[in-house]
C-alpha cells in the first residue's frame, strides 16, 4: 500500500472512542427536564400561586351591548347581516333597522384602510337613524387587500 513506505498511518489520529453512553445520558436528562418542567405542579416564571384575572368594578357599567353589526370591508362595500350593501342601500337599511328595537346600537367594524370621511358619514347616518354607534378597529389591511 501507499501508506507503508511513508509511514503515514502512524501520523493519523486514532479512531475516536464511542460516546454512545454519553448520548443516552443527555437524552435521559432532556426527558427528565421536560417531564419535570412540563408538570402541572411547576408554575410559569412570574406567575403567583393566587393568580386571578384582575377585575375592574366599573367595567360592566360602561359596557355597551350592540344590537346590529356592520363591517366596512373597503370604501363603498359594507357588509351587514343581510349581505353586501353600498352607501345608498346602507342608509335605507339603517332607517329600517333603527325601528326594530327600542334602543338600537350599532357596532361599526373597520380597518385603517377605510377613509375617515367615509367612516364619519356612516356614523352620522347611523346617528340620524337613531343608533348609538360604537366603532371597532380591525387589524390593518393585508398587502393582498383582504382585511375581513
Amino acid at each position: 500500500m501507499l501508506t507503508k513506505p511513508l509511514d503515514i498511518s502512524s501520523k493519523l489520529r486514532p479512531t475516536p472512542r464511542g460516546y454512545d453512553s454519553l448520548f443516552w445520558v443527555n437524552v435521559g436528562a432532556l426527558v427528565l427536564f421536560f417531564t419535570l418542567f412540563g408538570s402541572r405542579f411547576v408554575l410559569s416564571p412570574g406567575l403567583g400561586v393566587d393568580f386571578t384575572v384582575p377585575e375592574m368594578p366599573g367595567a360592566v357599567n360602561g359596557a355597551a351591548r350592540t344590537t346590529h353589526v356592520i363591517s366596512v370591508a373597503r370604501p363603498g362595500l359594507i357588509f351587514t347581516d343581510d349581505g353586501a350593501l353600498n352607501w345608498t342601500q346602507l342608509q335605507g337599511w339603517l332607517i329600517e333597522q333603527g325601528h326594530t328595537v327600542e334602543k338600537p346600537s350599532l357596532l361599526v367594524r373597520a380597518n385603517a384602510a377605510i377613509p375617515v370621511n367615509e367612516l364619519t358619514d356612516i356614523i352620522s347616518a347611523a346617528q340620524q337613524a337613531g343608533f348609538q354607534v360604537q366603532v371597532a378597529a380591525l387589524d390593518p389591511a393585508k398587502s393582498d387587500g383582504s382585511s375581513l
